[in-house]
């Protein structure tokens, strides 16, 4: 499964790496994009800055998440870590607070 969303991310990798929290999140979660993007913007309100105590970041991940599944300062690492979770998780948001 990590080899397959390694290709995945390799393949459709642009030339310049997206710029912003919208076209990072665009760009990782493809089909799920729009979810991602209300989970995300209800999270974080689409700051990779957003703290709430253990919780970081554009999914407002927490430690143990961030431990396992990756942890970056920018918008394309946190949108790739998040991506990670859902998919470890069946492709299901029930791990957030905010659904889409």
């Amino acid at each position: 499964m990590v080899l397959r969303l390694r290709r995945r991310l390799q393949a459709a990798r642009p030339a310049v790496a997206p710029a912003g929290p919208e076209a990072a999140i665009r760009y990782v979660f493809g089909p799920y994009a729009d979810q991602a993007l209300r989970v995300a913007g209800c999270e974080s309100g689409l700051s990779v800055y957003a703290h709430n105590g253990q919780y970081h970041g554009l999914f407002q991940m927490g430690s143990q998440e961030r431990a396992i599944y990756g942890d970056s300062g920018t918008a394309l690492g946190q949108a790739q870590a998040a991506y990670r979770y859902f998919v470890a998780s069946g492709r299901d948001w029930s791990q957030w607070s905010c659904k889409p």
